[in-house]
């Protein structure tokens, strides 16, 4: 994996406007923008035009917004595989066109034919207007597609001008070692078609299938902050890309910027929260919540993760005394070295006796105790 280079598209605008009905507004959008652009995505997925006018509108203000602030990222607008939606993404000016296609697995030869020969119309019209255009097909969805038609699909598709294949498990049925296997078999009769990887979280396995999608041949991923997207959201951004970062995988996106990040994570959870109610990011979500510095064993008390601003002990019958003496330290309790042992045990037996953590009132009443 040391010499993979993949490409990440943040979904956050497109997928994240089907998490639970959450809009973003156009002040929002060119926010989160300009956080993808610092961090260095690849791709923004703006949206979906076809939609509305006022979609195309926000689509195209992005893309605006991009070409005249000399931005890296690339934008892309999302429809079906069309010529109608082709055109409507084209006229919002962006040179990164994705497709979502659907092919039922009652279709007959015929209706599969037909659907093929579309497809190479509305790709042959983009790239007869514009020759430098990025063409995404995504084949819905792969945990429950027939595999034969996939192949085909696939074999129809190597022969045209499309640049990326996305090959989601949108029901998010599937298991990593499935997501491996599926994307191994069909990359290979992908020929120079890149492929990417959309995972749904429905069983919770959105990161790790994606990771895996990316060891078996992806060469992109799609994922978005904290997740969201339909239904139970997608793969989580940082999470994901720091994962397959850490094996090997050479990514654009600077995981080293983790101030933007968290200012990223909390600007859209400000955004979910004011609309749903609810906080994605919460006190358990990796690295960006202050669970990751919560401990109670001693061994698991190193610290080294997470992002919150300080670490905090908790003191119950499973602590032990280097773990007491940190949170001694950190609470600049007085104590003599020579009561640690002592401390420990009447520390544990207490807990076990209230059936709870001790305070630091209890703590500070113990070692009175042993002083007197």
């Amino acid at each position: 994996m040391a010499n993979k280079k993949i490409l990440i598209i943040d979904e956050t605008l497109r997928e994240g406007m089907q998490y639970r009905g959450l809009m973003f507004s156009p002040a929002q959008r060119l926010k989160i923008l300009e956080f993808q652009e610092k961090l260095k995505v690849d791709i923004c997925q703006a949206g979906y035009p076809s939609a509305h006018d006022l979609e195309a509108d926000a689509v195209r203000t992005l893309c605006q917004h991009a070409k005249k602030n000399h931005y890296t990222i690339r934008i892309a607008a999302m429809g079906r595989a069309n010529l109608h939606d082709a055109a409507m993404i084209m006229d919002t000016q962006v040179n990164d066109l994705h497709f979502h296609l659907h092919i039922k697995n009652d279709v007959t030869p015929d209706q599969l034919n037909k659907i093929l020969h579309d497809i190479s119309k509305t790709s042959d019209f983009i790239k007869k207007n514009n020759s430098s255009a990025s063409i995404s097909i995504a084949m819905l969805d792969i945990g429950k597609s027939d595999g034969l038609i996939l192949e085909q699909c696939i074999s129809f598709l190597r022969h045209h001008p499309i640049d990326m294949l996305s090959l989601p498990d949108t029901s998010g049925i599937m298991a990593p070692n499935q997501v491996f296997e599926k994307i191994t078999q069909l990359s290979s009769k992908a020929g120079n078609i890149d492929i990417s990887i959309h995972c749904h979280n429905d069983m919770g396995m959105a990161a790790a299938n994606s990771v895996m999608g990316i060891l078996a041949g992806g060469r992109i991923l799609e994922a978005s902050v904290l997740g969201i997207g339909e239904r139970n959201g997608i793969a989580d951004l940082y999470t994901t890309a720091k994962m397959l970062q850490g094996q090997g995988v050479n990514i654009n996106l600077n995981t080293a910027d983790l101030a933007t990040f968290k200012a990223y994570y909390t600007y859209v959870d400000a955004i979910v929260y004011e609309q749903t109610h609810d906080h994605l990011l919460t006190l358990n979500t990796p690295v960006f919540g202050d669970a990751v510095k919560t401990h109670v064993a001693g061994t698991h008390a190193g610290g080294e993760y997470g992002l919150a601003s300080e670490e905090h002990f908790f003191l119950n019958i499973l602590c032990g005394k280097h773990l007491i003496k940190k949170y001694l330290d950190s609470h600049n309790i007085s104590y003599s070295a020579d009561i640690l042992d002592i401390l420990t045990i009447k520390i544990k037996s207490k807990s076990a006796q209230l059936n709870r953590c001790l305070t630091q009132q209890d703590i500070e009443g113990i070692i009175s105790s042993l002083s007197d």
